[in-house]
């Protein structure tokens, strides 16, 4: 054990960083709701079937091995198939 780092303390930074994220894009979508309209509308949409998507794809990557053998490996490849979502999230949102 000597000379190992613990995996979860980068794993946790990780995480938080993207609840940070995550809370930029629920504002910036809230704001996008709240002015309603058919973007309103359409931004509903999208979300949900985004997250039934991003929901998807992890199981099927669980299901054949791609999130790895160890709970730390799959923790962190759960974390980056999430924040290549929200990012993609934040950046549309935050264009206008």
């Amino acid at each position: 054990m000597a000379g190992r780092t613990n995996p979860w303390f980068g794993i946790g930074l990780n995480a938080w960083s993207l609840a940070f994220e995550a809370s930029t894009v629920i504002g910036l979508r809230t704001m996008k709701i709240a002015a309603g309209g058919p973007a309103a509308g359409a931004e509903v949409s999208a979300m949900i079937n985004e997250k039934l998507a991003a929901g998807l794809e992890l199981q099927m990557l669980a299901i054949t091995g791609g999130l790895g053998a160890s709970p730390p490996t799959a923790a962190a490849r759960t974390l980056v198939h999430y924040r290549r979502k929200v990012r993609a999230n934040r950046r549309r949102l935050a264009k206008g």
